[in-house]
């Protein structure tokens, strides 16, 4: 069986993209950039706003989903690393599927990883309207259509632009965690505020840690671990960070700092100055919590922030698909038109033809909000799955050619590989069986079926072709 796969076109073995097919890319990321677009993709509505359901599906609970998704994060990221420091290239999942596991793994990757960031983007700029509708009786593809066009035109005139705008945004939602964490220390310390009773026994006390059982801890750790969608995104800019060795490698490494301060530490002072009985979906626990310590305008504070939230999401999404975009065409696995780039060192053709896709998710929402959009966001249930796999097993044959001599090893190594390797697939493979039990989970593997079909519909259009220009 090749690496292509079954019954796919086998392709001749192709060389990996070096910096020379890179050039053209500005390295206009620098570490200031790079450490906040770390710290940012790692925090989203998921945690502002989606863990109201999950607290109350799992309790305390959540706290241990939590923290066993970002080990297997952590790991990813780890391996991911170790990658980076072997060939930092832009696109890198993509890449490194090419030169360890066939033209068409590598092809899949990238077009789903591409499909990842668009459909999520699709969510989030609609999202954005629903959150300007606080303040504004805008109509909400209005709103989308406005962030969509600001955020695409910021995405063009150059990276440099993206970098300021992603550091401003990650600011200030990692200053609304540290807000809230230090302002419900004092609460639980000095009594400040009004909450009824502010305890940590509240971690415990009500209904003990697994208050609706253990199965509903292992249900809630889909939701937990697309929460973590984004904390790749630093992958992606290896081929536009200054020195981007030693930039990636200190950004992965402040990983678990950052998982243990803003998720765990979060959700530990939350479900401690309220008992988590008090969370419900559809409202955010940090306006709960800010209300019930006293803050004025909590509501209206924490609508800024979930905007904030969503604005960075799209602003990643649309500099991610273009790069992604371009990687694929530099193979001939996309139309030639995206690999070119601007006077500004950008993709120009990918990053509109990916803003193009995102206003279709605008046109879909105000048509059919309810149904049609959820199965356009599942797609980024599966593919981030399927994304971040590749890296864990591109890392399995990277470690596999270093023993064997066929490729230098890295001085950045993933800390007990291969068995934690195996033990985060083991995780992500979890996952997708949960994903059985729940409608939403169901809805994901069909659209996920769907699009795989469609990925090796395409990859015969593009991928023998790109075959053909390496003979």
């Amino acid at each position: 069986m090749s690496a292509d796969g079954p019954g796919l076109p086998t392709a001749a073995p192709t060389e990996t993209l070096t910096a020379a097919s890179e050039e053209g890319y500005a390295r206009g990321l620098n570490p200031r950039t790079i450490q906040m677009i770390a710290i940012g993709g790692a925090i989203g509505t998921g945690l502002f706003y989606g863990s109201g359901a999950a607290i109350e599906q799992a309790g305390p609970s959540l706290i241990l989903a939590y923290l066993a998704a970002g080990l297997a994060i952590f790991v990813i990221m780890r391996a991911l690393g170790e990658l980076l420091t072997y060939r930092p290239v832009s696109g890198s999942f993509a890449e490194y599927a090419h030169e360890f596991l066939g033209r068409f793994s590598g092809f899949a990757t990238g077009w789903s990883y591409w499909a990842v960031w668009v459909s999520t983007c699709m969510a989030e700029i609609t999202v954005a309207g629903h959150y300007v509708q606080y303040w504004f009786d805008i109509p909400q593809w209005v709103t989308a259509l406005v962030v969509l066009a600001v955020l695409f035109t910021a995405n063009l005139i150059s990276v440099r632009i993206f970098g300021e705008g992603e550091f401003w945004f990650s600011a200030i939602k990692v200053t609304a965690i540290l807000a809230m964490i230090l302002i419900g220390i004092g609460v639980l310390v000095f009594g400040f505020g009004h909450a009824a009773d502010p305890t940590v026994t509240n971690l415990w006390a009500d209904g003990g840690v697994f208050p609706h059982g253990f199965g509903q801890t292992l249900l809630v750790l889909q939701i937990v671990v697309f929460a973590y969608v984004g904390v790749e995104l630093v992958g992606v800019t290896a081929g536009e960070a200054r020195d981007p060795k030693t930039t990636l490698r200190k950004a992965i490494n402040t990983l678990p700092f950052r998982i243990g301060l803003f998720y765990i530490g979060a959700l530990v002072v939350i479900m401690s100055v309220a008992s988590w009985r008090s969370f419900h979906a559809g409202r955010s626990p940090f306006v709960e919590v800010f209300e019930q310590i006293g803050i004025p305008a909590a509501a209206g504070i924490i609508n800024f922030v979930l905007l904030t939230a969503a604005l960075s999401s799209c602003n990643s999404g649309i500099y991610s698909t273009g790069r992604m975009l371009r990687s694929l065409a530099l193979r001939d696995e996309a139309p030639g038109g995206f690999a070119k780039l601007s006077k500004q060192s950008v993709p120009f053709a990918g990053i509109c033809a990916s803003a193009a896709a995102m206003v279709i998710g605008v046109v879909v929402n105000v048509i059919s909000p309810d149904k049609a959009f959820a199965y356009i966001t599942s797609v980024s249930t599966v593919g981030i799955i399927v994304v971040w796999s590749v890296i864990l097993v591109c890392h399995l044959k990277y470690r596999a050619k270093v023993r064997a001599g066929e490729l230098p090893g890295s001085d950045y190594r993933l800390p007990c590989a291969p068995v934690t390797t195996w033990a985060a697939l083991g995780f992500l493979g979890l996952v997708v069986i949960l994903l059985l039990w729940t409608d939403g989970g169901r809805t994901a593997l069909v659209v996920g079926a769907v699009w795989a079909a469609l990925v090796c519909l395409g990859y015969y259009t593009f991928g023998r072709k790109g075959a053909a220009h390496t003979h």
